[in-house]
């Protein structure tokens, strides 16, 4: 497992990736199926989280400029 840790949820997100593509491959597609609700909810948490890394990435600026 890698120390990183963003590569450590990209292996997550790929083995759970080609999981979904496996069961959607055999004979019940619903099961690797992803239903609209979640991918609008996927979509939700996303945004959510870029516009929390704008805003403290601009005002962890805003402190490191008052360190002397």
């Amino acid at each position: 497992m890698p120390t990183d840790p963003l590569l450590a949820i990209a292996y997550y997100l790929t083995g759970r990736l080609r999981a979904r593509l496996t069961a959607a491959r055999g004979g019940q597609p619903d099961r690797g199926a992803l239903s609209l609700e979640w991918v609008a909810i996927a979509i939700v948490l996303v945004a959510a989280a870029l516009a929390l890394a704008a805003f403290l990435t601009g005002k962890l600026g805003d402190i490191e400029r008052q360190i002397p």
